[in-house]
């Protein structure tokens, strides 16, 4: 076999493209990705843009969208008996971490541990700001104040990560804390800290798509993960008391977690029948 020179020291850690779009090439080739590579392994590009044939995408855009996540550090080329692809080692935290959140969707009670982020950081490393509040974002924090905000204490290890990684540790503090104590009930902090109303409006949306999920397992399973995939993060998992009575979360779990039990085996059949696995 013969691995790329570019991708046979690749060290750096990949971090998940929340820029993305639901339903785009590159989010349906890195769902693909990150469903299925790990298990098999290593897969040829042309069975990589078969699959991709199946989730309706032309193979000049797939091969495309392929050479991109290459680019990334997604995927390392590496030629076996054809050319194709395995994962890159460096990923392999990202999507550990993707599992966890998307098919394990964590809600706290009202004993759980929070975290609070606080910082400082310079009008000169403003670049640096902007991109620690996106990724707070990113993960679910909400926003008591424009240089605090708070997440679940289980999330904790997560952000010191993020803040490595964009390199903010010298301007960050973090906090481990209990419930806050406000003049406000619980709901309605949350409500101020986090804007509830528009995710909301993301689950109900998330719901009204799997009246829209194609007939055959593959793609169904594909589409079902790529519209789920960015709800467990932008969703913190609040406890009952800081949401509303009818909080649609619950629903969007519970309709993922069966229909992706149901599609999960027919799908993996489908792409093993397709690679050979």
């Amino acid at each position: 076999m013969t691995v790329t020179a570019e991708g046979a020291g690749a060290a750096a850690s990949v971090v998940d493209d929340i820029d993305a779009r639901p339903g785009s090439t590159a989010s349906l080739l890195r769902t693909v990705v990150g469903l299925f590579l790990r298990p098999l392994g290593w897969i040829s590009t042309a069975d990589l843009v078969s699959l991709a044939g199946d989730l309706g995408i032309e193979a000049a855009q797939a091969r495309t969208g392929i050479a991109r996540l290459k680019q990334k550090g997604l995927l390392l080329a590496e030629r076996r008996d054809a050319v194709g692809y395995r994962l890159n080692p460096a990923a392999l935290a990202m999507l550990q971490r993707g599992d966890r959140r998307i098919f394990a969707m964590r809600q706290m009670t009202d004993a759980d541990p929070w975290c609070l982020v606080s910082f400082s950081i310079p009008e000169t490393e403003r670049a640096v700001r902007h991109q620690l509040r996106r990724r707070l974002h990113w993960i679910g924090a909400g926003v008591v104040s424009s240089a605090l905000w708070i997440c679940p204490g289980h999330l904790q290890d997560e952000v010191r990560q993020i803040v490595d990684e964009v390199g903010a540790r010298a301007w960050v503090t973090l906090f481990p804390a209990g419930m806050p104590v406000t003049d406000r009930t619980p709901a309605e902090s949350a409500a101020s800290w986090w804007d509830l109303d528009a995710l909301a409006d993301e689950h109900h949306r998330f719901q009204e798509s799997l009246t829209t999920l194609p007939a055959e397992p593959f793609a169904a399973y594909v589409h079902l993960l790529d519209r789920w995939r960015t709800l467990p993060y932008l969703d913190p998992g609040l406890p009952p008391s800081m949401l509303p009575a009818d909080w649609p979360g619950t629903r969007s779990f519970a309709e993922f977690a069966w229909l992706s039990d149901t599609l999960e085996g027919p799908a993996m059949a489908h792409v093993r029948a397709v690679t050979g696995g």
